[in-house]
């Protein structure tokens, strides 16, 4: 696991380790769950991965096979995720106000 990559995991029960790398889909590089989502989890925090805590997510990333991308369905929840990581790690887009709320603002229209 690199330190940019995330892990979902379902607290202890479920781990699954995402990578990506700006091309294409990410992938699931790890999965697994009771005592070896224990490790992964483990292993992400010693390499300073950011986890992201979410079960219901993690069970179902936890169908995909392992190496393969993440299906298009799960882009918007996947995209959350990293944006959590990226957040994590200090990194915003361009022109990004950490205290400006999402959405349109009053006279956007």
């Amino acid at each position: 696991m690199k330190r940019r990559d995330p892990l979902v995991s379902g607290h202890s029960d479920v781990a699954i380790a995402l990578r990506y790398d700006g091309k294409g889909a990410p992938r699931v590089t790890a999965k697994g769950d009771a005592h070896l989502a224990e490790r992964i989890i483990e292993a992400a925090e010693q390499a300073g991965v950011p986890l992201y805590p979410d079960a219901e997510l993690a069970m179902v990333l936890s169908q995909i096979p392992m190496g393969e991308e993440i299906p298009d369905n799960l882009y918007k929840a996947i995209a959350e995720v990293i944006a959590f990581a990226y957040i994590l790690a200090g990194k915003f887009p361009e022109g990004f106000d950490l205290h400006q709320p999402p959405g349109p603002q009053a006279g956007d229209d």
